[in-house]
């Protein structure tokens, strides 16, 4: 696969250097970086369209805030890619307005918004699914009894973050272990914003979260702590299905709440991020945070 890059500030810097130190330095064909002070909006983008655009698969953007992420449909056409990568940080990075700007300019071009970057998984598309092998939502092998043992990194956050914080889970306590992840992110130069997004009514940072804590609940096989639903309480004839459509992790693709076959709901430990969105929304009060260890499957 060629790889194209678009990138700004350390951030893209951070992004580029894990891609090549993780496997990927012989697919990257080309790199533009442009400034960090560049406007929110510009009238003229088409003038910052890098030159001399080599053949490539799938254009990354990362770092690039505001109108300069439209050069992406131009830089697809000119390379004769059929896919590219934007990733969502902020919700004045990237609105819903300039997502759809972006779509319409490039009809030909399969273009996804992960939110965050470390979301990201296979979807069907082979440049995208290729990438997202070994980068995009954490996946883990974790060797543990009382403490951490081992912890093996099968796919990474583009940034660098899961291997930062693998290294520094050995010898926690297991019990303790997601959410030292979860403190440890917040201890990497993360660009995830700290800003609530009005689309998932949750900030990028702890959406985030949710992901390394899911890849460390997944690789103990059990999580520590959920939200659950009271079937005794739940009752979808009386409410909108407010946990569902309030759930910041379905909102980016996830099922983290679904109905069962009785029609009642079910939040799943693994994915849930316990951010008390959903037991303030229903109407029901059915929902609560217990404390496990929940087994998954």
């Amino acid at each position: 696969m060629k790889l194209y890059l678009l990138i700004s500030g350390k951030y893209g810097s951070r992004v580029v250097n894990n891609l090549a130190e993780h496997g990927m330095a012989g697919d990257i064909v080309g790199m533009e970086e442009f400034p960090e002070d560049l406007p929110d909006f510009i009238e003229d983008f088409a003038r910052y369209v890098p030159q001399n655009l080599p053949p490539a698969d799938l254009i990354v953007a990362v770092g690039l805030s505001g109108d300069i992420n439209m050069v992406v449909p131009e830089v697809a056409r000119k390379t004769g890619a059929s896919s590219a990568i934007i990733p969502v940080y902020d919700p004045q990075q990237m609105p819903p307005g300039l997502q759809q700007e972006i779509q319409e300019a490039a009809p030909h071009v399969n273009i996804v918004f992960p939110k965050p970057f470390c979301s990201l998984q296979a979807m069907g598309d082979p440049c995208i699914d290729e990438f997202a092998r070994k980068f995009g939502k954490p996946q883990l092998v974790i060797k543990a009894d009382r403490y951490i043992k081992k912890v093996e990194v099968l796919r990474g956050a583009p940034c660098g973050s899961t291997n930062y914080i693998a290294k520094g889970l050995w010898s926690t306590p297991s019990e303790e272990a997601e959410l030292v992840a979860a403190h440890k992110l917040h201890n990497y130069p993360c660009n995830a914003s700290t800003s609530t997004d009005p689309a998932v009514g949750d900030t990028s940072m702890h959406l985030a979260s949710y992901q390394i804590k899911e890849a460390v609940k997944r690789g103990l096989g059990y999580a520590i702590k959920s939200a659950v639903v009271d079937p005794e309480k739940c009752n979808r004839e009386k409410c909108q299905e407010e946990c569902i459509k309030s759930c910041p992790q379905v909102l980016i693709g996830l099922d983290t709440i679904t109905l069962r076959g009785d029609k009642k709901a079910f939040i799943d430990p693994a994915t849930c991020g316990y951010c008390e969105i959903c037991l303030k929304e229903c109407p029901l009060d059915a929902i609560e945070i217990k404390n496990g260890p929940f087994p998954l499957e």
